[in-house]
């Protein structure tokens, strides 16, 4: 099925080789609002989805996201100017680094669910996962480009793989970009910690909240932290 609804919005996903999945889903629900931005970027938006809910959760008058893939860029276009919020939404087709030699301005949230790489993807296909490795965005490269791009009281908010979080906050920080807040994503109870959402801003705030956030007990039981994070996007939720 290519079509994915939301309460508020619909996506279509058959042009996109990254589905829409929970990291995506999980970004856009968390991600920190406190400062409220007025201009919003999305790195790497895929389907759209994250652009789709800022603009749902906030009042920001430009919200532009960076595509270079053909297919998933046409797609997200589509995608935005089927929302409710067309009037918002752009997206760019190209890559980072094209992207920051003319940055156009500063924004207030950077967002990205950074392609990564990681054994969990290893398929029979070697040539599937050598793409996969070089489509990868350098995490340097991202936290370079949020430096340049972000506003004085900006918010710098990603996903990644939690084996991944001490190297990224190690690179943050030689960016000056201190944790805001971090949460660690685990499947289940028992399961292993896989993802970390992690929020930066220019300022250094030694006590920082670190939170654990559990998706669900059983088999499509989800906890009460879950469901209050995601209930406004999630139809059955």
């Amino acid at each position: 099925m290519s079509k994915f609804q939301f309460k508020q919005f619909s996506l279509e996903q058959d042009r996109c080789a990254m589905k829409i999945g929970t990291d995506g889903v999980l970004l856009g629900a968390w991600t920190p609002l406190d400062n409220n931005p007025s201009r919003i970027l999305d790195i790497g938006t895929g389907t759209g989805i994250i652009a789709l809910m800022l603009s749902q959760r906030s009042q920001a008058e430009q919200i532009d996201a960076l595509e270079i893939d053909d297919e998933a860029y046409e797609q997200a276009t589509d995608n935005f100017e089927n929302s409710p919020w067309n009037d918002r939404l752009f997206c760019f087709h190209a890559g980072l680094d094209e992207f920051v030699e003319e940055p156009e301005d500063e924004y207030d949230l950077i967002v990205s669910n950074p392609p990564f790489y990681s054994e969990d993807y290893k398929t029979a296909c070697d040539q599937r996962d050598l793409a996969r490795f070089q489509d990868a965005m350098p995490f340097e490269d991202l936290i370079e480009a949020a430096d340049l791009l972000l506003s004085e009281n900006g918010i710098f908010s990603v996903i990644i793989p939690f084996k991944e979080e001490d190297k990224f906050l190690t690179l943050a920080k030689e960016y000056e970009l201190y944790p805001l807040k971090i949460t660690r994503v685990k499947g289940a109870p028992t399961a292993e910690i896989k993802r970390s959402l992690l929020a930066f801003s220019r300022n250094e705030n030694p006590n920082f909240p670190i939170d654990e956030l559990i998706i669900e007990t059983a088999r499509h039981i989800y906890t009460p932290e879950y469901i209050a994070l995601t209930k406004d996007f999630y139809l059955k939720m």
